[in-house]
């Protein structure tokens, strides 16, 4: 049986894999970005304009909100959170290859390889974070969580060091120096397709598809420590799931039904969109564009983006320190203000000095502007970066769980698709003068999150919606079951699924008697077991 230790090192590593769908977002986003600084990537599609630029990026954006309005949800509910990332794994690694392999001037085949990788991505997207959120212990999720809005920086990582490489080459490259960026793409989905059915499916799925309880109790033993844990947890999640049933209607249309998720769906798509338009999704998508009203070596851009990747890595690992320790509200409004500030001195710093003769700046107010942004993303990795996500992912119960996250994180790439269409012609008629706006957007979020947002740190996922004023689905479940106790199972008479037999229950019974033997602490808690009375 495994240790402990070794359970915990394991939540860790199918985590991990859920994650990985996060690079794929990550990656994506870096590689228009880094496409725009090619040469031979301009030449091969005929110069595009600024508007067929935003066009392409938008592209991308309304393919992943139709996935994850309308499909990551109810695949994510039908076929289990693991299909939901396979099935985005596979339609990435499709697009990959329309991409990459896009006949010369042919922009809609390109185009249409976007919309397709962002289907993919957006069923991803809804998925993987449910799937961590569900498997992870509440006391340590949201520094799970954390890893999250890292791997994007990973993707980022790989994109922009694979860019600046072929950068580094192009004569000899040539139009290889734009596919080899994009072809890479593929290297993530073919990992998370071969990790992805060996890890285990979530147990509140199990209960919810089918009242499938030994699935469950087995998810549910590879993550735990002990049998108590697994007992209790699944007794939290039958309990949960019967007052959603009795109680509360699922899919569409208990998102407005119900005023705790109504609540709960307008904090969440306010946050979610608003994570877009502090100034980061334009940073990810027009970098290259931005600092070449800075810099004129495209070689010189790659590598600033390279290292801004590179760091974005780090300072996201603040989140898995922060999150659970100072709460996610704290961390949203320290990170809006300290964007608004870099964003307040970026934009004053570039329209208030002087450009040079080949439209560049000075060597210092170059490192300023670089300096700057990378401090703002410092602020930006661990809160509205990372925390957006693990707030979204942990406040909404189980019957409402997949179409409410695909959505609200879909709401990023709404907002985000706005954004990118128009911010290449602002940057061109504005300049610098644009970050302004960003200021004063992240001074206005860091007030929403305030007066709005309730801390949801280390509580758990079946009795979070009493934070929104609504019911406590755990212990209004045990009142539906005739259970006294709601937050502890009894393992000798606990009921469990018809097809459970002697077998089991006997092997139940000889590991809490091990357990009583070697542990006094135990014994503590299992006279305490023998005293409830569970029907």
């Amino acid at each position: 049986m495994p240790s402990p230790t070794q359970k915990r090192v394991y939540n860790w590593y199918i985590s991990l894999v859920a994650a990985s769908c996060m690079v794929l977002y990550g990656y994506d986003a870096s590689v228009f970005n880094s496409l725009q600084g090619s040469k031979h990537w301009v030449a091969y599609f005929n110069t595009p304009n600024s508007q067929v630029i935003g066009a392409i990026n938008t592209a991308y954006t309304v393919g992943a909100v139709v996935a994850g309005f309308f499909f990551g949800g109810p695949l994510a509910d039908y076929a289990g959170r693991r299909m939901g990332m396979a099935v985005g794994s596979v339609l990435v690694i499709i697009a990959t290859f329309m991409q990459t392999f896009t006949p010369r001037g042919n922009m809609g085949c390109f185009i249409g390889g976007r919309v397709l990788i962002g289907i993919g991505q957006g069923i991803a997207l809804t998925a993987g974070p449910i799937y961590i959120g569900e498997l992870a212990p509440s006391e340590i999720r949201g520094t799970i969580m954390s890893f999250w809005q890292m791997f994007y920086s990973v993707g980022s990582f790989i994109a922009y060091w694979i860019n600046y490489g072929c950068q580094k080459h192009p004569q000899k490259l040539g139009e290889w120096d734009w596919k080899m960026v994009v072809i890479f793409q593929l290297l993530m989905p073919i990992l998370i397709l071969a990790q992805i059915f060996f890890i285990p499916e979530s147990p509140r799925w199990y209960v919810q598809n089918g009242n499938r309880i030994e699935d469950a109790r087995k998810s549910l033993t590879k993550v735990r420590d002990t049998p108590q844990e697994v007992e209790d947890e699944l007794l939290s999640i039958r309990e949960a799931i019967e007052f959603e049933a009795e109680a509360i209607s699922s899919g569409y249309s208990a998102l407005w039904k119900d005023k705790s998720i109504r609540k709960r769906m307008f904090i969440a798509m306010i946050v979610n969109g608003g994570q877009q338009i502090s100034g980061q999704g334009t940073l990810n998508s027009y970098s290259s564009k931005i600092y070449a009203k800075v810099f004129k070596d495209p070689a010189q851009i790659a590598l600033i983006n390279a290292l801004n990747a590179t760091f974005g890595i780090i300072f996201t690992l603040n989140a898995t320190w922060t999150v659970d320790r100072f709460g996610r509200k704290f961390l949203l409004i320290v990170g809006g203000i300290g964007m608004a500030v870099c964003m307040l001195i970026v934009a004053t710093v570039e329209t208030q000095t002087a450009t040079l003769a080949n439209g560049g700046k000075s060597v210092p107010v170059g490192i300023s502007i670089v300096f700057l942004m990378f401090l703002f993303a410092l602020f930006y990795k661990p809160s509205w970066g990372a925390t957006v996500w693990i707030f979204t992912a942990e406040i909404f119960s189980m019957n409402v769980r997949a179409q409410a996250v695909g959505m609200c994180s879909q709401t990023q790439n709404v907002v985000n698709s706005i954004v990118q269409q128009f911010f290449p012609t602002f940057l061109d008629n504005c300049g610098f003068y644009a970050f302004y706006m960003f200021a004063g957007i992240n001074v206005l979020l860091s007030a929403f999150v305030w007066y709005f947002v309730p801390e949801t740190k280390k509580v758990t996922l079946e009795e979070i919606d009493t934070l929104f004023g609504g019911s406590n689905h755990v212990e209004t479940g045990a009142e539906i079951m005739g259970i006294k106790d709601p937050h502890h199972a009894h393992m000798e008479s606990q009921t469990v699924s018809e097809g459970d037999d002697k077998g089991e229950n006997e092997k139940r019974d000889n590991e809490k008697r091990d357990n009583e033997k070697r542990d006094n602490e135990k014994r503590d808690t299992e006279t305490r077991v023998n005293e409830t009375n569970v029907v």
